[in-house]
């Protein structure tokens, strides 16, 4: 009994029940990270999607800020992306569960950004086969896969981790001509579009023919700025025209929410392009520099919107870049007097 006291008076001391204290916290940071939990938003016949919240990757949305979906055919499930970590990988494969036993025998890569394609290794794990735009493998030996991965690793710890791996594609697609690739599983017809070096150099876009819905990728933004960053705007631009073209019902955007009027929709992504090289096309003319070009801009037109404050500045950056590209292009093949 007189040991128990002892203890116990040892233990009430301020430097010991500081120690046990973080003993108890260090306890509580090891333990394993509640598992994120997605909802299913069913948006035609055969096709669900999940829907990102705003913003940008962080510990408040625990990675989940871009938009995924999946289609249920009687002879599988084909899913487009696999969100931005391996555990909304997990809660994806879980979630689609929930919806059909039907197995999950293919993910359609919109791009390869973090975002899009971190949760794959819950998708192989559950033997599904990954198809991806063959310009991804440039992505995936560079630098700046492995230095984005270490980012990721500090900014969305603990759901990404020294285990998240960066998963190749089982096909690399190739697409001669320009000229879509379609398959068929269980009766739905699907074709995968080739859309590369828009916003970035390996977009493609997944069409489902018997439910007019295309699932765009980053493509497409609703009511939100896009992320430009390096992206070539002027094929962008002209992927929208062609994106119309399809006649699309729905259309999932990479990020924001559905679309059942794309037309309208797409004004926004498209006016903010156009705006963004005019001004700093006129900036390249002038031979201004980009800080004091992006002084003069008025941007009152976009600045209300979600996504300004984090990608103005970098998308008009980008944007000056590619503008002088082109302008150097221009001056290159234009005949000489």
């Amino acid at each position: 009994m007189k040991l128990f006291y002892l203890i116990s008076a040892w233990l009430r001391t301020p430097r010991m029940l500081l120690l046990v204290m973080a003993m108890a916290g260090e306890g509580a940071s090891a333990a394993t990270p509640q598992q994120p939990v997605l909802t299913p938003v069913k948006v035609s016949q055969h096709a669900w999607f999940f829907h990102g919240q705003p913003g940008v990757a962080g510990s408040d949305n625990k990675g989940f800020m871009s938009n995924a979906g999946f289609v249920v055919t009687p002879g599988g499930v084909v899913v487009f992306d696999a969100l931005g970590t391996p555990a909304l990988g997990e809660a994806m494969v879980k979630a689609i569960r929930g919806v059909t036993r039907q197995p999950i025998r293919r993910v359609i890569v919109s791009h390869y950004h973090a975002d899009h394609f971190y949760g794959l290794q819950a998708f192989k794990a559950v033997g599904a086969e990954i198809w991806a735009h063959r310009n991804g493998r440039a992505y995936l030996a560079s630098d700046i896969a492995a230095l984005r991965l270490t980012q990721r690793q500090e900014a969305l710890k603990p759901w990404v981790d020294d285990r998240t791996r960066l998963l190749p594609a089982d096909r690399w697609l190739d697409f001669p001509g320009g000229k879509p690739i379609t398959f068929e599983m269980g009766g739905i017809h699907f074709k995968v579009i080739d859309a590369s070096g828009a916003h970035s150099p390996d977009d493609i876009m997944l069409s489902v023919e018997e439910d007019r819905l295309l699932f765009a990728g980053d493509l497409f933004f609703t009511g939100r700025l896009p992320f430009v960053g390096d992206a070539d705007s002027r094929v962008w631009l002209g992927a929208l025209d062609r994106m119309l073209a399809l006649g699309p019902a729905v259309v999932v955007p990479g990020h924001g929410e559905v679309s059942h009027d794309p037309r309208k929709d797409l004004d926004l992504t498209r006016a903010y392009l156009v705006f963004l090289r005019k001004t700093m096309g006129d900036a390249v003319a002038d031979l201004s520099s980009f800080d004091e070009a992006y002084r003069k801009v008025d941007w009152s037109a976009f600045a209300g919107y979600p996504a300004f404050e984090q990608a103005n500045r970098l998308n008009a950056y980008g944007t000056f870049l590619l503008m002088e590209k082109e302008s150097l292009e221009q001056q290159t093949t234009s005949p000489k007097p």
